[in-house]
């Protein structure tokens, strides 16, 4: 039975990944930053709240990680841990810096020290990319991160390559574009609009306010990309891979979409900060924009290019983006409480 641990268990991507290999045998060990209270919500839908095994860990701090390392030698580590909120990092730079760029080589380090045999999966990220050189974006284009978040992730990625040509490890980084799913945190921009756009179509009638509209990105469901995780630490030689549906969609058709799906019929106005939707059966705006969701530096266009991984791993994301904003819309309607 192999080993693996996840830090950032208790996470979207956490959770699928736990789940998927616990369908395959593993013995599962998630990680998980002490707070007052242990959110497992996740771990409870994917009913495999039991089977995984959890302990303290905390990015920040390295006496921590070593004896974690030190003392159960995984087969597979999964670094999926972070501050993951890119909007945040505005405000917690350092902290952002810490975690999602020092946190990487604090667990790699403990690796080459303590158990150099452990296959190291980092979770990179399209927001590396930032302001694009080339469209789509793989493995070969250059970085221009655009937010504090993305700056501390390209450490993470480089950091990981390092030590994979340094000390010979079996380190990969997944650079993932953007993947949603019901599970996915209300902060992050595809979940508040499924949230907001449940509780409007249930009566609560406040609309949903979001930042620029245009901003693109290439979304595909969590639960296919973990897959792509588990088949990098399979390969024979580690190596980094984009994961992405190489299809771009605007935030405003999967607005569009996800109101589709709970029966709500959107008609759209205006442009840029006067742009807003109105419900046509109540009358009722139900998306406006407000400029306070700007970001100061906005990445506009993200569309990757997983012909790396589609050949060599053999991964292919199945949802499309139109199922995707259907699942999790109908997901919180169908959850929605008041």
């Amino acid at each position: 039975m192999k080993k693996a641990l996840i830090t950032g268990v208790t996470g979207q991507d956490g959770g699928y990944l736990a789940k998927l290999l616990l369908d395959k045998g593993y013995d599962v060990t998630g990680a998980i930053r002490r707070n007052s209270q242990i959110e497992t919500v996740r771990l409870q839908k994917l009913g495999i709240a039991d089977a995984v095994r959890l302990v303290d860990f905390d990015l920040s701090e390295i006496n921590n990680i070593n004896r974690l390392i030190r003392e159960t030698a995984f087969d597979e580590v999964y670094n999926l841990a972070a501050q993951s909120f890119v909007g945040s990092s505005w405000d917690q730079p350092i902290y952002t810096g810490d975690v999602n760029g020092l946190g990487v080589v604090r667990v790699l380090d403990a690796i080459r020290t303590y158990s150099p045999q452990t296959r190291f999966y980092q979770a990179s990220t399209s927001e590396m990319f930032g302001l694009v050189r080339a469209v789509p974006q793989n493995e070969e284009t250059p970085f221009h991160p655009r937010s504090p978040y993305g700056v501390a992730k390209v450490y993470g990625h480089y950091i990981t390559v390092n030590y994979r040509e340094s000390f010979g490890l079996h380190a990969s980084s997944g650079i993932l574009f953007n993947h949603e799913s019901p599970l996915r945190g209300p902060e992050f921009v595809t979940r508040k609009i499924t949230l907001g756009l449940a509780r409007f179509a249930r009566g609560d009638r406040a609309a949903v306010e979001l930042g620029n509209l245009d901003a693109k990105r290439d979304w595909g469901f969590a639960g296919d990309y973990v897959e792509g995780m588990w088949r990098m630490l399979q390969q024979d030689a580690a190596d980094d891979y984009v994961l992405a549906t190489g299809v771009t969609t605007p935030i405003r058709d999967f607005v569009t979409y996800a109101a589709a799906a709970i029966g709500l019929e959107l008609e759209w106005s205006g442009s840029a900060e006067t742009e807003q939707a109105i419900d046509r059966k109540s009358g009722k705006v139900a998306i406006r924009v407000n400029p306070r969701f700007y970001r100061p530096a906005e990445v506009d266009l993200l569309i990757g290019d997983a012909t790396k991984a589609r050949t060599r791993l053999g991964w292919e994301p199945r949802m499309a983006i139109r199922e995707l904003a259907e699942l999790m819309a109908t997901s919180d309607y169908d959850d929605w409480r008041g």
